[in-house]
C-alpha cells in the first residue's frame, strides 16, 4: 500500500451517493469515476489519511477511503475523502487537491450503521494523531496546494 505515497490527486468534486452527510452524519467529498480510474491499479483498498484543500482554500486533515465499501455493496469502487473541517455549504463542482499520506487500514464490513459509524470515528482520531507528525506536517505546505490562478482544472 505504501509505495505510491504520498499520493497527490487532484479533481472535481461530484454528488456521490449522498450517504455520507445524511446516513452517517460524515460528509464525503466524491472524485469522478475518470479521477478514481486514474488512481494506480495496484493501490490498496481501504483508509488513508492525508490533507485536502477545496478550490485554492485552507489545507485540512482528511481520512479517505479507497474500495467497494462492503456495507453498500458498491459495484463501482469509489473515492471518498471526509475532511477534517465543518464547511458550511457544500462544494460541488469546486477542484478538490488531496495528498494521501498514510494508511490507516484495510476495507471491511460492519455488522450495522452504528459499528461503521464508530470504525470512521476512530479512523479519523488516528488520522488526527497521525497527520501531527512532523514528517506529515509538512506536507501540508506543499506547493501542490497552491493552484495556479486560472489552472484550476486537470488537464486544461
Amino acid at each position: 500500500a505504501m509505495r505510491h505515497l504520498p499520493y497527490f490527486c487532484r479533481g472535481e468534486v461530484v454528488k456521490g451517493f449522498g450517504r455520507g452527510s445524511k446516513e452517517l452524519g460524515i460528509p464525503t467529498a466524491n472524485f469522478s469515476e475518470e479521477v478514481v480510474e486514474s488512481f494506480p491499479p495496484d493501490i490498496s483498498t481501504g483508509i488513508y489519511y492525508g490533507w485536502a484543500c477545496v478550490g485554492n482554500g485552507d489545507v485540512h486533515k482528511m481520512v479517505l477511503s479507497i474500495g467497494w465499501n462492503p456495507f453498500y455493496r458498491n459495484t463501482k469502487k469509489s473515492v471518498e475523502t471526509h475532511i477534517i473541517y465543518t464547511f458550511k455549504e457544500d462544494f460541488y463542482g469546486e477542484i478538490l487537491s488531496i495528498v494521501i499520506v498514510g494508511y490507516i487500514r484495510p476495507e471491511k464490513n460492519f455488522d450495522s450503521l452504528e459499528a461503521l459509524i464508530s470504525a470512521i470515528q476512530e479512523d479519523i482520531e488516528e488520522a488526527k494523531r497521525q497527520l501531527d507528525l512532523p514528517e506529515h506536517l509538512k506536507l501540508k505546505e506543499d506547493n501542490f496546494f497552491h493552484l495556479p490562478e486560472g489552472k484550476i482544472e486537470n488537464n486544461h
